[in-house]
This record gives structure tokens, C-alpha cells and sequence, in this order.
């Protein structure tokens, strides 16, 4: 048994490498629509998660100093930004052409670990299958920044699934984590994946959510408003769950207002 997830992660990692690997280091540091980060934060971020990851298979002692420390961090100042800056000391084109790297070598080992291995995590333990879907869907949806600040459309694949099984299986926790009400059934959602299949979930009692995969996905990332997407629901579950979609932890988030993320001119 192979963690496919990992070839996922992977190939998310070299889609954004390629609309970046020509970037000057000017460029790198241009700002993004994204809570006023630079091409580089977004690196120096995915880079420090990738690692962390990485840590929880390998050096659990490790990964917990480092994780302690981030936790501080947030505590402290209500960021992570600092605390990343300072453990991911590299810059411009190094910081960009480690972090392609280094996701090379990951997927690589990853690619032959059990999907059901048990990780130590921020909070609960995950599946080794659940982190390397975390590390795609965070590549994904931070890429998103990156595409529109390059005035470029982002060719998606059916991998995409692995970030829609992550927006539906946060249902519950998009209502905990804004300190809602958990409703007992999650509408019925229909999506179109890239090649044109339809994936089903949930239940028509509980109203309906459909359209374009890429679309929920960007909602329960949330890297794009819901009125900025093709996406249609009907009843108040459905419509409650867009307006706080949230398929990452920590603390809620407030979604993109409607129009502030969007592809820029080239």
C-alpha cells in the first residue's frame, strides 16, 4: 500500500514551483492579496509546515519543541508570523528552491509510509494520510494568492478530491470552531471535478450545495468568498456552513469579503 496523497502533495508542491521558479527576488517579495503576506512569507509558511510535518514522523522530540514554540508565539502575539520568520532563516530564490526540495524528499519517503499510521499533531493525533492532505490542501489554497497575484489560471485535476473530502469532513468543525450549533445532517452536495465527474455528498433533507469542485474548495479555504463563486444553496444549513467554511484548525477565521480575491492582470 502506497499514501497516494503524498504524489498529490507533490505535484501541488511542483504547479506552484512552476509559476514561480523564474520570480526574481523582487518579485518573491511583492505583496499578495492574502492579509498583506509576500510571495516569500507564503514560502517561508509552507516550508515551516512541510518541515513540521515531516518532524512528526521522524523526530517526534523535535517536532514538539518546535510546535511548543509556535504555540508561544501565537499565544503571545495572536501570529505565527515572527515565530516562523525566525526558525525558517533562508530568503528569495534559496527559500524557494529549498522548499521545492525539500517537498520532493518528503513525498518521496512519505510515498511509502502507512496511510493509517497515527502522527502527533498541534492537538489531536493525525493519520498519516490526513497530514499529507493537509500539506496539499495548504499548498493549494496559499497557492491561490500567488496565481492571482500573477494574473495566472491555476489548471486544477481531479487530485482536488483530497481537499474536498478535508471541506466535507470539517462540516462539523466549521460550526464548533465559530461556536455554532452542529446540525445533524450535512446538505447534500454535488460537485463537478475537473474531468467533468460528479462527486456526491451528505443529504437533499438538509438543503442543497452544488458546483464547480474547485469552487468549494476555495469557499472551505477560504480563498475566495462564496458570492465570488459558481457555487448555488438552498436552505439555511447550507448557506450557514458557506458564510463560515473552515477546513484548517486553529482559531475562526474570518472568510474573504466578497470581490477582495481575485485574479489580477498579468
Amino acid at each position: 500500500m502506497t499514501l497516494s496523497q503524498a504524489d498529490d502533495f507533490l505535484t501541488e508542491s511542483e504547479v506552484l514551483f512552476e509559476a514561480l521558479k523564474d520570480l526574481s527576488n523582487d518579485d518573491l517579495r511583492t505583496e499578495t492579496q492574502f492579509k498583506g503576506w509576500t510571495v516569500e512569507d507564503v514560502l517561508i509558511h509552507l516550508h515551516f509546515w512541510n518541515t513540521g510535518a515531516d518532524l512528526s514522523a521522524s523526530d517526534e522530540t523535535t517536532f514538539k519543541t518546535r510546535m511548543g514554540g509556535a504555540m508561544a508565539s501565537l499565544k503571545k502575539t495572536g501570529s505565527l508570523r515572527s515565530y516562523e520568520n525566525e526558525t525558517i532563516s533562508e530568503r528569495g530564490s534559496l527559500l524557494r528552491d529549498l522548499w521545492i526540495t525539500t517537498a520532493r524528499d518528503i513525498a518521496a519517503r512519505w510515498r511509502e509510509m502507512d496511510p493509517k499510521a497515527r502522527l502527533p499533531w498541534v492537538g489531536p493525533s493525525m493519520s498519516a494520510r490526513s497530514s499529507m492532505t493537509a500539506r496539499q490542501m495548504e499548498t493549494w489554497a496559499h497557492g491561490y494568492e500567488i496565481f492571482d497575484l500573477l494574473g495566472k489560471t491555476r489548471e486544477d485535476t481531479d487530485r482536488i478530491k483530497n481537499i474536498v473530502i478535508l471541506g466535507v469532513n470539517t462540516f462539523g468543525w466549521s460550526h464548533q470552531v465559530n461556536g455554532l450549533p452542529v446540525p445533524d445532517t450535512m446538505p447534500k452536495l454535488t460537485l463537478t471535478a475537473p474531468s467533468g465527474a460528479v462527486w456526491e455528498f451528505g443529504d437533499e433533507s438538509a438543503g442543497t450545495l452544488a458546483g464547480p469542485s474547485a469552487d468549494f474548495s476555495a469557499v472551505v479555504t477560504q480563498t475566495r468568498a462564496f458570492a465570488d463563486t459558481a457555487l448555488t444553496a438552498t436552505g439555511d444549513v447550507a448557506q450557514t456552513w458557506m458564510a463560515n467554511a473552515q477546513c484548517f484548525a486553529g482559531p475562526p477565521e474570518t472568510p474573504p469579503a466578497a470581490g477582495s480575491r481575485h485574479k489580477q492582470e498579468a
